[in-house]
């Protein structure tokens, strides 16, 4: 009888253990780079392998202290590559300190106000029937779907993006890496 009450005991530690484990995952990497729910939106984007334009071009359009302030924040962070799918010169176009306005309006299209995690992106877009739609700080909208598992986001040009690293928590927000970036 002692085994028996042992080897329950042990089960139940073993057991607690995993769930205290579970309940204090680490954020997703990012790029190979470790993200950190401590620190500010602006903090971990520099920190990441693959979002250098992005940073780039938050500095250029003077949004850092917008995504550094207490927020929360809903960013939809386009990777590299994503910037990267656009023709040729376009990004070293809109650095320019002419193009400023037209950089904040796309760069602003990916952020929604608020903390929006991917199960609750997920829970909007199954109460809206298959869409959930999402009001941009630039203040056009963005529509959420679902493909299989994957997190799709419409632009309002037609042209699509998919989460590719969902919550990635920041002190002011939550991040989403997508794969494309979305145009106003």
């Amino acid at each position: 009888m002692k085994k028996s009450v042992l080897a329950a005991l042990a089960v139940a530690a073993i057991a607690i253990s995993s769930i205290g484990a579970h309940a204090q995952k680490a954020d997703p990497t990012v790029g190979g780079a470790a993200m950190y729910p401590t620190k500010t939106i602006v903090e971990n984007a520099v920190n990441s392998p693959i979002h250098k334009t992005l940073v780039a071009a938050v500095k250029a359009a003077g949004l850092v202290d917008t995504l550094n302030s207490p927020g929360p924040f809903t960013v939809f962070a386009p990777t590299d590559e994503a910037f990267a799918k656009l023709p040729a010169g376009t990004v070293d176009n809109l650095v320019k300190p002419e193009n400023k306005d037209t950089l904040v309006k796309i760069l602003t299209y990916h952020v929604v106000a608020g903390k929006i995690t991917a199960k609750q992106l997920v829970a909007m877009i199954k109460k809206g029937g298959g869409k959930a739609t999402l009001k941009t700080v630039q203040g056009e909208d963005l529509t959420a779907s679902l493909s299989g598992k994957n997190v799709v986001l419409t632009d309002a040009k037609g042209g699509t993006a998919t989460v590719t690293i969902a919550d990635v928590y920041q002190s002011n927000g939550v991040i989403h890496v997508i794969d494309t970036v979305l145009m106003p």
